[in-house]
């Protein structure tokens, strides 16, 4: 099995390390991380095992690796479009999957193959200098699907080979639910941490917690209106899982939003809040909490 890596960050390198395990990997990464992994390997740490991975790692793609059974593309949001079109002529009619944050990449990726595979990653993955990430938190398995819904045996074996390289994975028929239910997760804590500099724990405190309240009720509006069908009846329902499930095991996590603003790097808030209050302008739904956390983020962005 050949799996190609594009846009190779914190997540793609980490999952590259780990399917290296067990199939033949490439990743396409910044140069100063290819040329670690190329000198010293990629160093891992945290739940997801500890030690050193080689594998094949470059800033481009060989001629060797432009027949490969998958490419996975693990980029930022903001990167998609670049990244598909960089390398159109690769992907047109392969095994394209998104493992990313927020709203629209698949469908990105859908004008350049009718082969998109949707993927739901929850985890935490930290730099710790140059090819040397650390996996703090892991708050539930990676989901993957043929976008906008079914599964298949590209799926089924994907998620398969997955699993035998130490990844919880699991295969569903219902992607778009599971790629929404992270954004609301997303849109709740990743900009507001980001705003308020904390930890995402710190966001229960109830003056924070009635602004996340309010950011999920605009959000669940949405997704009835775009009828996703999420796995929570009401919005109080997924905002009681959230505090009780999902931020104990995130409680010490910083945003990754956080994170982009302090290396001065454009966010992904137009995946995530941004795509919300996009939608609901669609739907001619009013979503002012998130159009606020949506500006914010935007005037901390400038900067």
């Amino acid at each position: 099995m050949k799996i190609v890596v594009l846009g190779a960050g914190a997540v793609g390198l980490t999952v590259a390390a780990k399917l290296s395990r067990v199939a033949d990997v490439h990743a396409v990464a910044r140069t100063r991380h290819a040329d670690a992994v190329r000198k010293r390997g990629f160093l891992m740490t945290g739940i997801w095992g500890e030690g050193t991975c080689r594998f094949s790692c470059s800033e481009d793609l060989p001629d060797a690796w432009r027949d490969a059974d998958y490419y996975i593309v693990a980029a930022k949001s903001t990167g998609t479009e670049a990244i598909c079109r960089q390398f159109a002529d690769v992907i047109g009619g392969r095994e394209v999957v998104s493992l990313q944050n927020g709203i629209g990449n698949e469908e990105i990726i859908a004008r350049f193959t009718d082969r998109v595979i949707g993927g739901m990653i929850i985890t935490g993955f930290e730099w710790r200098g140059d090819a040397s990430v650390h996996v703090s938190v892991e708050a539930a398995p990676v989901k993957l699907g043929r976008f906008p819904s079914g599964t298949d045996a590209a799926v089924e074996d994907l998620a398969a080979l997955m699993r035998k390289a130490g990844i919880r994975a699991e295969a569903t028929g219902s992607i778009r639910t599971d790629i929404w239910s992270k954004t609301l997760y997303n849109c709740a804590l990743n900009p507001l941490g980001a705003v308020m500099n904390v930890p995402y724990g710190a966001l229960t405190d109830p003056h924070a917690w009635t602004i996340v309240t309010m950011i999920v009720r605009e959000a669940c509006r949405v997704a009835e209106a775009e009828a996703v069908s999420l796995p929570w009846e009401t919005p109080e329902a997924y905002l009681e899982y959230l505090r009780a499930e999902q931020l104990p095991a995130t409680a010490a996590h910083h945003s990754s939003m956080l994170q982009d603003l302090a290396l001065g790097r454009k966010t992904e808030i137009d995946f995530l809040n941004g795509a919300v209050t996009a939608l609901a302008q669609k739907h001619g739904i009013e979503a002012p909490y998130n159009t606020c956390i949506v500006e914010l983020i935007r005037f901390r962005e400038r900067l």
